[in-house]
């Protein structure tokens, strides 16, 4: 029996195909860092893509795989980093992370692009000038989104740390219960920690006015105030936050939660917070002018003050701490002088507005 003939050359392998990239399901507009860090925290899990405002900021980071904000942290390949605001088309969740001054512009641009089922989370810190709104209000109003697909994120969240995998926690808020779990479940890691919390003012509250008070708590450490003096200044500032909160009708529980007291120790104490290191720049007898370009980003309690100082007007309610630190960013008040002002006042009940307050709540 005739064996078999000889064996056919095999087929050459077709070559194998590039595997397509995942088509990113998240986005983050702003490539600050907070933003960069968010992105980086979500990549770890599925693919992002992060948006900046210009080509300009977009094309060195798509080419370096690095932020100029984040010393050490690469750009993972599962980021795609681009200007064009066509990119968040095919995400589900969008992420609002540009300066507070500049999310009404973002959001008048993006919207159109944002699909109408996206969730979209505001982790933005601050209140927009002349309006007084707060972040997700603006978002409404600009981006034509519907208030329940909106959830803010705040809390001691110093991005650096975040971005290096160390331990943090932060809060969500939404009126949307489901919309705040389905945020969470995004972005919750077991280094970084998510509560919810419906008052959605009050969180934002907190996180725009906290920067206002680490501003005068870094000029109480330029000036050696010692940490009893500034324990003192950052609790008479957090009082105030919350009688501000009160009076527009936020939860008096929130600032005593992640992202009231939680925030301001974490900004009040941290070199890395801008606002504290503004303030301890102040108290060297720099002035606002010259060192707002050179704080490496944004200081939102600088840019945040003059419009809480004008919620708390409407409101009637006193903010001796906010209103030293427009004295010295705005007026040319020297810090020494704001704080020896604050150290000054006519001692009272520690509790006196709070109850005034609560009055006018239930009355």
């Amino acid at each position: 029996m005739a064996g078999p003939g000889p064996r056919a050359e095999a087929e050459p392998r077709a070559a194998a195909e590039p595997r397509a990239a995942a088509v990113p399901r998240a986005a983050v507009l702003g490539t600050g860092a907070w933003g960069t860090t968010l992105a980086v925290l979500v990549a770890r899990s599925e693919p992002v893509v992060l948006v900046a405002r210009s080509a300009a900021s977009a094309e060195p980071m798509a080419k370096d795989r690095r932020s100029p904000h984040l010393a050490g942290i690469e750009l993972g390949p599962t980021i795609q980093v681009t200007s064009d605001p066509a990119a968040v088309a095919t995400a589900d969740l969008v992420i609002v992370a540009v300066p507070s001054a500049h999310v009404r512009e973002t959001l008048e641009r993006v919207a159109p692009f944002i699909s109408a089922g996206a969730a979209v989370l505001s982790v933005v810190k601050g209140l927009e000038a002349g309006t007084l709104m707060r972040m997700t209000e603006v978002i409404v109003q600009a981006g034509g989104i519907d208030p329940d697909r909106i959830a803010a994120l705040s809390g001691p969240n110093l991005a650096l740390e975040i971005a290096r995998g160390l331990p943090a926690s932060a809060v969500v808020a939404s009126t949307s219960s489901e919309l705040a779990d389905r945020v969470v479940s995004r972005l919750a890691r077991r280094e970084f920690r998510l509560y919810t919390n419906r008052d959605v003012l009050g969180v934002e509250l907190c996180g725009a006015l906290k920067n206002i008070v680490a501003i005068a708590a870094g000029a109480a450490d330029g000036l050696g105030f010692g940490d009893n003096g500034k324990a003192g200044l950052i609790t008479r500032g957090l009082a105030e936050m919350t009688r501000l909160g009160i009076a527009v009708g936020a939860n008096p529980l929130t600032f005593a939660g992640l992202a009231g007291i939680g925030d301001v120790i974490a900004t009040c104490g941290s070199k890395l917070s801008r606002n504290h290191r503004l303030g301890d720049y102040l108290a060297q007898g720099r002035t606002w002018k010259d060192v707002e370009e050179h704080l490496g980003g944004v200081a939102e309690g600088a840019y945040t003050v003059d419009a809480a100082l004008a919620l708390a007007a409407r409101h009637g309610v006193e903010m001796p701490i906010a209103q030293e630190v427009h004295n010295a960013l705005f007026e040319g008040k020297s810090v020494q002088r704001c704080l020896i002002d604050l150290l000054s006042r006519e001692s009272k009940d520690e509790l006196a507005d709070f109850q005034r307050w609560i009055d006018r709540l239930q009355g």
